[in-house]
């Protein structure tokens, strides 16, 4: 029995990639290509999204968060080169499959689309490696920012619950000392908290950060 068919639709400023990225799908019986443009059939369940980019900058970062915006679509990102800093930005964005570009056969790209319509994540040994790598400078960055007594393991995406109870007073129009009083926390704990979940998260101030958890349905 044929397997539902995963909805795909395909993304890249290169026409010539975009074209190779589409005949490499097109025939596939598991797979139901769209035109990103158009709107997502109503009886598909799974929608994945194939990013296609040279390289990691600030554009390709704005492209895979309005991709992936909603949480709708899993990304699959076919890349020529990701240096190390943008490895974790790429994660956050919502992409759950890497190909390196001279590597993406059409087995392979049907593989990924297929690992991330499952919820799967699949990337290249060498790219695991460097993401152990940072998820352990950035524990260790987070740990070091900690006040004692303040408690709890972070996430590495995402709020801990005391930094939504912050997030939620700045909201609310309250300044640090404020907080502090509300929550029992020092004032320095409440601006470490603050700090903390700015750098992890690259948050530029209080008010991206209000936004940030408003946007993804903490506050």
């Amino acid at each position: 029995m044929l397997a539902q068919r995963v909805t795909v639709t395909v993304h890249g400023s290169d026409p010539l990639s975009r074209a190779g990225a589409i005949s490499h799908l097109r025939h596939q019986p598991t797979i139901r290509l769209v035109d990103p443009a158009a709107d997502t059939p109503p009886d598909t369940t799974d929608t994945v999204a194939v990013a296609l980019a040279d390289q990691v900058d600030e554009t390709t970062v704005a492209e895979l968060r309005r991709i992936s915006r909603g949480g709708d679509e899993h990304v699959v990102l076919v890349v020529r080169e990701l240096r190390e800093p943008e490895l974790l930005k790429v994660v956050e964005c919502g992409v759950r499959a890497i190909l390196w570009r001279h590597q993406a056969t059409e087995a392979r790209l049907l593989k990924a689309v297929h690992s991330a319509a499952r919820g799967e994540g699949e990337l290249p040994p060498d790219l695991i490696s460097r993401l152990l790598v940072q998820v352990g400078r950035l524990r260790r960055s987070t740990a070091a920012s900690e006040v004692g007594g303040s408690g709890g393991v972070l996430p590495l995406f995402g709020m801990a619950a005391r930094e939504v109870d912050v997030v939620r007073l700045v909201a609310e129009g309250l300044d640090t000392r404020q907080i502090s009083e509300k929550l029992a926390y020092s004032e320095r704990t409440v601006k470490n908290i603050l700090h903390a979940l700015m750098t992890r998260l690259q948050l530029t101030n209080r008010a991206h950060a209000v936004a940030y958890a408003l946007r993804e349905g903490y506050i």
